[in-house]
């Protein structure tokens, strides 16, 4: 390199998830499906969240949010990974792949963010129900998004940091369908050990850390009306498991990315398919199956449709 420190690679080849075409069939169908389903399925909260008077409250403005950022989590890298697969040469220009990077991380720490905000909403509901409207104000509400979109930007541009500056003169090579920020480094033609911990530092002891402050969360919560009665326990734990198995589902494949030693590619793979595709169709699925609440106004905006499509 004689010294200079600048890239010489302008674009990256992803190997992609399979090289069988009946695979690869497989993974179009599945993709699409999920892909498909996650936006109308996130789209259609929103929507009800919106439209529906019922629904105009703290636990539902935050849910309509965490619907947004689904929206544009699974549209960073499904869209190419669906168009990518009955490619024979899957490339990603050097500006695409610092953008996936960018977007992923910007999206997935305010994600992680929002995910703590709506553990705090349901503390003050179930614990404090009488300053609930106080604490839980249309002001701390947008507040709690501005942090939550702080957060996630200032996680992503500490993250690029590392990158930035690093040298890629090849090889081009990436063993994925899209860009991440650990198999990136490796491509760097120098020697990236201490990068490496900094990465698994600020993403996997982050999410650790973000897990273990839902935990306590949750345990308060469910501590707190055990001391009243077990009904109101019962209904509690009724009212958290949604949360907790979409916060089991985020963190678990987080986790695994950047905090396991030396993961199996096809397990790799299968968790961030999952991660990139799943995950944005079950938050909608496992929040409005159990919540009777916005089932009933997708049933009123349902409703409300058919009777203007009639009318015009």
């Amino acid at each position: 390199m004689n010294g200079v420190n600048h890239s010489v690679v302008s674009e990256f080849v992803l190997l992609g998830l399979s090289d069988s075409w009946e695979i690869q069939l497989l993974l179009f169908c599945f993709s699409c499906i999920f892909y498909v389903s996650s936006m109308i399925g996130n789209l259609l909260i929103v929507l009800t969240v919106t439209s529906d008077p019922y629904l105009h409250s703290p636990m539902y403005f935050l849910l309509a949010n965490l619907s947004v950022i689904d929206l544009i989590f699974c549209s960073i890298a499904a869209p190419k990974m669906i168009y990518d697969l009955f490619r024979k040469k899957k490339v990603i220009s050097f500006g695409g792949c610092i953008a996936q990077i960018f977007f992923s991380h910007a999206v997935g720490g305010t994600e992680m963010a929002l995910l703590i905000a709506m553990a705090f909403d349901r503390y003050v509901a179930i614990c404090k129900p009488l300053h609930y409207l106080t604490l839980m104000s249309p002001r701390m509400c947008i507040l709690i998004l501005v942090v939550a979109w702080t957060i996630g930007l200032i996680h992503s541009l500490a993250q690029l940091a590392f990158v930035v500056n690093l040298s890629f003169c090849g090889p081009n090579v990436l063993d994925s369908f899209y860009c991440d920020l650990p198999r990136l480094i490796k491509l760097a033609c120098t020697d990236t050990d201490e990068l490496e911990f900094m990465v698994t530092a600020n993403s996997g002891l982050i999410s650790l850390g973000a897990v273990f402050l839902l935990i306590l969360s949750y345990i308060f919560i469910l501590a707190t009306p055990q001391k009243h009665s077990s009904g109101a326990s019962s209904k509690a734990l009724s009212t958290l498991s949604a949360h907790i198995i979409v916060v089991v589902l985020f963190f678990g494949a987080l986790i695994f990315f950047y905090l396991w030693p030396s993961p199996s590619i096809h397990l790799d793979k299968f968790l961030a398919i999952f991660h990139a595709v799943l995950t944005p169709f079950l938050n909608p699925v496992i929040y409005t199956l159990r919540n009777r609440e916005v089932k009933m106004a997708m049933r009123r905006v349902f409703c409300q449709l058919m009777n203007f499509r009639k009318n015009y």
